[in-house]
Protein backbone atom coordinates (compact mmCIF):
# COMPACT_ATOMS: atom_id res chain seq x y z
CA UNK A 1 0.00 0.00 0.00
CA UNK A 2 1.01 3.42 -0.84
CA UNK A 3 1.66 5.98 1.59
CA UNK A 4 0.38 9.09 1.88
CA UNK A 5 0.34 11.62 4.62
CA UNK A 6 -3.33 12.39 6.18
CA UNK A 7 -5.50 15.29 5.20
CA UNK A 8 -4.17 17.79 7.39
CA UNK A 9 -1.83 20.14 5.29
CA UNK A 10 -1.16 24.18 5.52
CA UNK A 11 -3.73 26.20 3.84
CA UNK A 12 -0.82 27.73 2.01
CA UNK A 13 -0.38 24.82 0.07
CA UNK A 14 -3.44 25.60 -2.06
CA UNK A 15 -3.32 28.98 -2.05
CA UNK A 16 -0.24 28.93 -3.90
CA UNK A 17 -1.18 26.74 -6.19
CA UNK A 18 -4.47 28.60 -6.73
CA UNK A 19 -2.32 31.68 -7.83
CA UNK A 20 -0.58 29.53 -10.53
CA UNK A 21 -3.93 28.34 -12.61
CA UNK A 22 -5.07 30.16 -14.76
CA UNK A 23 -7.85 30.18 -17.38
CA UNK A 24 -11.58 29.67 -17.11
CA UNK A 25 -13.12 26.34 -16.73
CA UNK A 26 -14.34 25.52 -20.17
CA UNK A 27 -18.62 26.00 -21.40
CA UNK A 28 -20.60 22.98 -19.88
CA UNK A 29 -20.86 20.51 -23.11
CA UNK A 30 -22.13 17.61 -21.11
CA UNK A 31 -25.63 17.89 -22.17
CA UNK A 32 -27.64 14.59 -23.52
CA UNK A 33 -29.18 15.50 -27.18
CA UNK A 34 -32.14 16.64 -25.93
CA UNK A 35 -30.69 18.89 -23.93
CA UNK A 36 -30.39 17.84 -20.63
CA UNK A 37 -27.28 19.39 -19.02
CA UNK A 38 -25.46 17.41 -16.45
CA UNK A 39 -24.27 20.68 -14.54
CA UNK A 40 -28.10 21.03 -13.08
CA UNK A 41 -29.31 16.81 -12.74
CA UNK A 42 -30.40 16.55 -9.70
CA UNK A 43 -30.04 12.97 -10.06
CA UNK A 44 -29.01 10.09 -13.08
CA UNK A 45 -32.89 9.69 -13.89
CA UNK A 46 -33.47 13.62 -14.48
CA UNK A 47 -30.25 13.32 -16.72
CA UNK A 48 -31.42 10.06 -18.60
CA UNK A 49 -30.58 7.21 -16.92
CA UNK A 50 -27.44 5.81 -16.00
CA UNK A 51 -26.54 4.72 -19.50
CA UNK A 52 -26.77 8.70 -20.00
CA UNK A 53 -24.52 9.63 -17.27
CA UNK A 54 -22.26 7.05 -17.79
CA UNK A 55 -21.59 8.44 -21.74
CA UNK A 56 -21.13 12.11 -20.80
CA UNK A 57 -19.04 11.07 -17.94
CA UNK A 58 -16.55 9.02 -20.20
CA UNK A 59 -16.83 12.14 -23.01
CA UNK A 60 -15.36 14.27 -20.52
CA UNK A 61 -12.76 11.95 -19.26
CA UNK A 62 -11.07 13.35 -15.94
CA UNK A 63 -12.51 13.84 -12.30
CA UNK A 64 -10.79 16.36 -10.42
CA UNK A 65 -10.54 15.51 -6.56
CA UNK A 66 -8.57 16.65 -3.84
CA UNK A 67 -7.28 15.45 -0.52
CA UNK A 68 -7.54 12.15 -0.85
CA UNK A 69 -4.40 10.16 0.07
CA UNK A 70 -4.54 6.42 -1.42
CA UNK A 71 -4.13 4.62 2.33
CA UNK A 72 -7.18 6.70 3.90
CA UNK A 73 -10.64 4.43 4.28
CA UNK A 74 -8.93 2.33 1.47
CA UNK A 75 -9.24 5.37 -1.29
CA UNK A 76 -6.48 3.79 -3.36
CA UNK A 77 -8.47 1.10 -4.13
CA UNK A 78 -11.47 2.99 -4.67
CA UNK A 79 -9.75 5.41 -7.29
CA UNK A 80 -8.66 2.11 -9.41
CA UNK A 81 -12.13 0.57 -9.38
CA UNK A 82 -13.44 3.58 -10.63
CA UNK A 83 -10.63 4.29 -13.31
CA UNK A 84 -11.02 0.49 -14.09
CA UNK A 85 -15.03 0.49 -14.41
CA UNK A 86 -15.45 3.45 -16.46
CA UNK A 87 -11.73 4.21 -18.28
CA UNK A 88 -11.64 7.62 -16.76
CA UNK A 89 -8.99 9.09 -15.51
CA UNK A 90 -8.71 10.20 -11.56
CA UNK A 91 -6.53 13.42 -10.92
CA UNK A 92 -6.00 13.87 -7.21
CA UNK A 93 -4.15 16.96 -5.85
CA UNK A 94 -3.05 17.37 -2.67
CA UNK A 95 -3.82 14.37 -1.28
CA UNK A 96 -2.35 15.58 2.28
CA UNK A 97 -4.65 18.34 2.37
CA UNK A 98 -7.46 19.33 5.17
CA UNK A 99 -11.20 19.75 4.59
CA UNK A 100 -10.29 23.38 4.89
CA UNK A 101 -7.96 22.91 2.15
CA UNK A 102 -10.96 21.64 -0.19
CA UNK A 103 -13.32 24.44 0.51
CA UNK A 104 -10.59 27.05 -0.26
CA UNK A 105 -9.80 24.99 -3.12
CA UNK A 106 -13.65 25.21 -4.58
CA UNK A 107 -14.17 28.83 -3.56
CA UNK A 108 -10.40 30.20 -4.90
CA UNK A 109 -10.80 28.80 -8.58
CA UNK A 110 -14.27 29.26 -9.05
CA UNK A 111 -14.57 29.60 -13.18
CA UNK A 112 -11.11 27.55 -13.62
CA UNK A 113 -10.95 24.17 -15.19
CA UNK A 114 -8.72 23.54 -12.48
CA UNK A 115 -11.29 23.39 -9.56
CA UNK A 116 -12.03 20.34 -7.73
CA UNK A 117 -15.36 18.48 -8.89
CA UNK A 118 -16.30 16.55 -5.51
CA UNK A 119 -15.19 16.74 -2.35
CA UNK A 120 -14.58 14.54 0.57
CA UNK A 121 -15.53 17.01 4.10
CA UNK A 122 -15.48 16.27 7.48
CA UNK A 123 -19.18 16.69 8.33
CA UNK A 124 -19.08 20.07 10.20
CA UNK A 125 -17.01 21.58 6.71
CA UNK A 126 -19.74 20.12 4.62
CA UNK A 127 -22.41 21.77 6.74
CA UNK A 128 -20.19 25.32 6.07
CA UNK A 129 -19.88 24.51 2.22
CA UNK A 130 -23.59 24.07 1.77
CA UNK A 131 -24.19 27.48 3.84
CA UNK A 132 -21.53 29.54 2.15
CA UNK A 133 -23.59 28.04 -1.56
CA UNK A 134 -20.68 25.76 -3.41
CA UNK A 135 -22.41 22.23 -3.47
CA UNK A 136 -24.76 21.14 -6.18
CA UNK A 137 -28.16 19.23 -5.02
CA UNK A 138 -28.05 15.79 -6.67
CA UNK A 139 -29.46 12.68 -4.94
CA UNK A 140 -27.55 9.14 -5.69
CA UNK A 141 -29.71 6.35 -6.77
CA UNK A 142 -29.19 5.00 -3.00
CA UNK A 143 -29.92 7.88 -1.68
CA UNK A 144 -33.50 7.02 0.33
CA UNK A 145 -31.32 4.17 2.06
CA UNK A 146 -29.29 6.79 3.61
CA UNK A 147 -30.33 7.17 7.26
CA UNK A 148 -31.88 10.83 8.24
CA UNK A 149 -29.84 12.69 9.38
CA UNK A 150 -26.28 11.32 7.83
CA UNK A 151 -27.40 13.66 4.70
CA UNK A 152 -28.70 16.90 3.76
CA UNK A 153 -32.37 17.69 3.31
CA UNK A 154 -31.86 19.43 -0.22
CA UNK A 155 -29.16 16.60 -1.30
CA UNK A 156 -25.98 19.22 -1.14
CA UNK A 157 -24.07 16.53 1.07
CA UNK A 158 -24.60 13.38 2.48
CA UNK A 159 -22.45 10.96 4.75
CA UNK A 160 -20.58 8.19 3.48
CA UNK A 161 -17.92 6.72 5.55
CA UNK A 162 -17.45 6.78 9.05
CA UNK A 163 -15.89 5.41 12.60
CA UNK A 164 -15.04 6.26 15.66
CA UNK A 165 -12.03 8.34 17.51
CA UNK A 166 -8.99 5.82 18.82
CA UNK A 167 -5.87 5.56 20.09
CA UNK A 168 -3.51 4.38 18.07
CA UNK A 169 -0.32 3.31 19.89
CA UNK A 170 3.43 1.73 18.89
CA UNK A 171 3.81 -1.09 21.26
CA UNK A 172 7.46 -1.24 20.93
CA UNK A 173 7.96 2.26 21.66
CA UNK A 174 5.37 2.42 24.44
CA UNK A 175 5.68 0.30 27.44
CA UNK A 176 1.93 0.01 28.05
CA UNK A 177 -0.37 1.51 25.63
CA UNK A 178 -2.72 3.99 26.57
CA UNK A 179 -6.45 2.82 25.88
CA UNK A 180 -8.49 5.60 27.45
CA UNK A 181 -8.03 9.79 27.67
CA UNK A 182 -7.27 9.63 31.74
CA UNK A 183 -4.39 7.46 30.28
CA UNK A 184 -3.22 10.03 28.29
CA UNK A 185 -2.03 12.21 31.06
CA UNK A 186 0.04 9.97 32.73
CA UNK A 187 3.67 11.27 32.74
CA UNK A 188 4.63 8.12 31.48
CA UNK A 189 3.69 9.16 27.77
CA UNK A 190 5.64 12.64 28.18
CA UNK A 191 5.82 14.47 24.33
CA UNK A 192 4.46 11.42 22.79
CA UNK A 193 0.81 12.41 22.13
CA UNK A 194 -0.46 13.69 18.67
CA UNK A 195 -3.13 14.07 16.90
CA UNK A 196 -3.58 13.68 12.72
CA UNK A 197 -3.75 17.44 12.42
CA UNK A 198 -5.04 20.63 13.78
CA UNK A 199 -8.35 20.69 14.36
CA UNK A 200 -9.52 23.93 13.04
CA UNK A 201 -8.99 22.74 9.33
CA UNK A 202 -8.95 18.87 10.00
CA UNK A 203 -11.93 16.64 10.67
CA UNK A 204 -10.08 14.08 11.98
CA UNK A 205 -8.50 16.00 15.03
CA UNK A 206 -12.28 18.19 15.47
CA UNK A 207 -12.85 14.93 16.48
CA UNK A 208 -10.21 13.72 18.47
CA UNK A 209 -10.82 17.12 20.76
CA UNK A 210 -14.84 16.87 20.90
CA UNK A 211 -14.12 12.98 21.76
CA UNK A 212 -11.82 14.26 24.55
CA UNK A 213 -14.52 16.90 25.74
CA UNK A 214 -17.14 13.89 25.94
CA UNK A 215 -14.41 12.24 28.33
CA UNK A 216 -14.00 15.18 30.69
CA UNK A 217 -17.52 15.64 31.35
CA UNK A 218 -18.68 17.94 28.26
CA UNK A 219 -21.56 17.12 25.70
CA UNK A 220 -22.36 18.21 21.80
CA UNK A 221 -23.01 21.31 23.37
CA UNK A 222 -20.13 21.82 25.16
CA UNK A 223 -16.56 20.84 23.57
CA UNK A 224 -14.75 23.75 25.85
CA UNK A 225 -13.41 20.27 28.01
CA UNK A 226 -11.85 19.11 25.34
CA UNK A 227 -10.05 22.34 24.79
CA UNK A 228 -9.19 22.43 28.69
CA UNK A 229 -8.06 18.44 28.22
CA UNK A 230 -5.17 19.21 25.03
CA UNK A 231 -4.54 23.00 27.22
CA UNK A 232 -3.53 20.68 30.31
CA UNK A 233 -1.77 17.41 28.11
CA UNK A 234 0.37 20.02 26.56
CA UNK A 235 1.25 22.20 29.49
CA UNK A 236 2.76 18.15 31.45
CA UNK A 237 4.39 17.92 28.55
CA UNK A 238 2.59 14.91 26.46
CA UNK A 239 1.14 16.67 23.70
CA UNK A 240 3.36 16.72 20.96
CA UNK A 241 2.29 19.45 17.87
CA UNK A 242 3.70 17.43 15.36
CA UNK A 243 0.93 16.11 13.19
CA UNK A 244 0.64 12.64 13.06
CA UNK A 245 1.34 11.02 10.01
CA UNK A 246 2.03 7.57 8.91
CA UNK A 247 5.82 8.76 8.25
CA UNK A 248 6.03 10.14 11.61
CA UNK A 249 4.66 6.68 13.52
CA UNK A 250 7.83 4.82 11.43
CA UNK A 251 10.15 7.60 12.29
CA UNK A 252 9.11 7.12 16.37
CA UNK A 253 8.24 10.57 15.86
CA UNK A 254 4.23 10.50 17.37
CA UNK A 255 4.49 6.86 18.64
CA UNK A 256 0.69 7.62 20.19
CA UNK A 257 -1.64 8.83 17.63
CA UNK A 258 -5.54 10.48 18.26
CA UNK A 259 -7.38 9.60 14.91
CA UNK A 260 -9.95 7.76 13.33
CA UNK A 261 -10.54 3.82 14.02
CA UNK A 262 -10.41 2.72 10.20
CA UNK A 263 -6.84 4.74 9.84
CA UNK A 264 -5.08 3.15 12.43
CA UNK A 265 -6.70 -0.17 12.01
CA UNK A 266 -5.60 0.41 8.55
CA UNK A 267 -2.34 1.45 9.43
CA UNK A 268 -1.88 -1.45 11.73
CA UNK A 269 -1.87 -3.84 8.79
CA UNK A 270 0.25 -1.72 7.34
CA UNK A 271 3.11 -1.35 9.53
CA UNK A 272 3.23 -5.03 10.10
CA UNK A 273 5.64 -5.24 7.50
CA UNK A 274 7.79 -2.68 8.71
CA UNK A 275 8.50 -4.08 12.39
CA UNK A 276 5.81 -1.36 14.12
CA UNK A 277 3.65 -2.97 16.57
CA UNK A 278 0.11 -1.11 16.15
CA UNK A 279 -2.08 -1.45 18.81
CA UNK A 280 -5.87 0.19 18.44
CA UNK A 281 -8.16 1.19 21.24
CA UNK A 282 -11.57 2.73 20.95
CA UNK A 283 -11.63 5.05 24.45
CA UNK A 284 -14.42 3.91 26.32
CA UNK A 285 -14.58 7.04 28.41
CA UNK A 286 -14.73 9.53 25.16
CA UNK A 287 -16.58 7.37 22.56
CA UNK A 288 -17.49 9.99 19.73
CA UNK A 289 -18.24 8.48 16.17
CA UNK A 290 -18.62 10.74 12.74
CA UNK A 291 -18.93 10.25 8.98
CA UNK A 292 -16.93 12.32 6.68
CA UNK A 293 -19.51 13.53 3.61
CA UNK A 294 -19.54 13.66 -0.07
CA UNK A 295 -19.99 16.52 -2.31
CA UNK A 296 -20.20 17.54 -5.64
CA UNK A 297 -18.80 21.21 -6.48
CA UNK A 298 -21.33 23.10 -7.74
CA UNK A 299 -19.43 25.08 -10.43
CA UNK A 300 -17.70 21.12 -10.89
CA UNK A 301 -15.68 21.06 -14.39
CA UNK A 302 -16.76 17.65 -15.28
CA UNK A 303 -20.52 17.83 -13.26
CA UNK A 304 -21.12 14.27 -15.38
CA UNK A 305 -17.96 12.93 -14.06
CA UNK A 306 -18.37 13.99 -10.80
CA UNK A 307 -22.18 12.56 -10.23
CA UNK A 308 -21.17 9.59 -11.55
CA UNK A 309 -18.19 9.71 -8.87
CA UNK A 310 -21.13 9.85 -6.50
CA UNK A 311 -23.23 6.91 -7.59
CA UNK A 312 -19.80 4.67 -7.68
CA UNK A 313 -19.12 5.33 -4.13
CA UNK A 314 -23.02 4.48 -2.91
CA UNK A 315 -22.93 1.74 -5.04
CA UNK A 316 -22.15 -2.11 -2.81
CA UNK A 317 -19.27 -2.18 -4.59
CA UNK A 318 -17.89 1.11 -3.39
CA UNK A 319 -19.76 0.83 -0.07
CA UNK A 320 -17.75 -2.57 0.33
CA UNK A 321 -14.62 -1.11 -0.39
CA UNK A 322 -14.55 1.26 2.43
CA UNK A 323 -15.58 -1.59 4.56
CA UNK A 324 -12.52 -2.89 3.39
CA UNK A 325 -10.41 -0.51 4.26
CA UNK A 326 -12.20 -0.88 8.33
CA UNK A 327 -14.46 2.02 7.65
CA UNK A 328 -18.07 1.79 8.52
CA UNK A 329 -20.33 2.78 5.55
CA UNK A 330 -23.32 4.79 5.76
CA UNK A 331 -25.48 2.21 3.79
CA UNK A 332 -24.13 -0.83 6.07
CA UNK A 333 -27.46 -1.30 7.60
CA UNK A 334 -29.43 -1.28 4.51
CA UNK A 335 -26.77 -3.63 2.43
CA UNK A 336 -26.98 -6.39 5.42
CA UNK A 337 -30.96 -6.13 5.14
CA UNK A 338 -30.02 -6.49 0.82
CA UNK A 339 -27.44 -9.14 1.76
CA UNK A 340 -24.69 -7.31 -0.49
CA UNK A 341 -22.51 -6.32 2.43
CA UNK A 342 -18.88 -7.93 3.04
CA UNK A 343 -19.46 -10.15 5.88
CA UNK A 344 -16.17 -10.97 6.22
CA UNK A 345 -14.78 -7.37 5.99
CA UNK A 346 -17.54 -6.18 8.59
CA UNK A 347 -16.37 -9.11 10.83
CA UNK A 348 -13.01 -7.24 11.02
CA UNK A 349 -14.04 -4.07 12.08
CA UNK A 350 -12.90 -2.42 15.48
CA UNK A 351 -14.89 -3.36 18.40
CA UNK A 352 -17.36 -1.10 19.77
CA UNK A 353 -20.38 -1.06 22.07
CA UNK A 354 -23.60 0.55 22.49
CA UNK A 355 -24.87 3.15 19.47
CA UNK A 356 -23.50 5.69 17.93
CA UNK A 357 -24.86 9.41 18.44
CA UNK A 358 -23.69 12.58 16.10
CA UNK A 359 -23.77 16.14 17.14
CA UNK A 360 -26.44 18.57 15.13
CA UNK A 361 -25.75 21.31 12.52
CA UNK A 362 -25.97 23.72 15.64
CA UNK A 363 -23.51 22.01 18.13
CA UNK A 364 -21.00 21.43 15.60
CA UNK A 365 -21.05 24.90 14.18
CA UNK A 366 -20.55 26.26 18.18
CA UNK A 367 -18.01 23.71 18.70
CA UNK A 368 -15.99 24.85 15.29
CA UNK A 369 -16.36 28.77 16.79
CA UNK A 370 -15.33 27.21 20.32
CA UNK A 371 -12.29 25.83 18.51
CA UNK A 372 -11.44 28.87 16.27
CA UNK A 373 -11.49 30.98 18.85
CA UNK A 374 -9.43 29.05 21.44
CA UNK A 375 -6.81 25.99 19.79
CA UNK A 376 -3.98 28.09 19.23
CA UNK A 377 -3.70 29.65 22.63
CA UNK A 378 -4.40 25.89 24.42
CA UNK A 379 -1.72 24.26 22.88
CA UNK A 380 0.55 27.45 22.69
CA UNK A 381 3.70 28.01 24.59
Amino acid sequence: MTVSLPRTAALGVIAALALSACGAAPDDESTTADGKSAATATSAAEFGGMDALVTAAKKEGTLNAIALPRDWANYGALIDGFQKKYGIKISVENPDGSSQDEINAVTSRKGQDRAPDVLDLGSSFALSAAQQGLLAPYKVASFADIPEGQKDAQARWYNDYGGYISIGCDAKRVKTCPTTFADLLKPEYKGQVALNGNPTKSGSAFGGVYAAALAHGGSFDDIQPGLDFFAELKKNGNYTPVESTPATVEKGETPISIDWDYLNAGYADEFTSKGVDWKVAVPTDGQFSQYYSQAINKDAPHPATARLWQEYLYSAEGQNLWLKGYARPVLMTAMEKAGTLDKTAAAKLPEVSGTPTFPTEEQQAKAKTVLGQGWAKAVSG
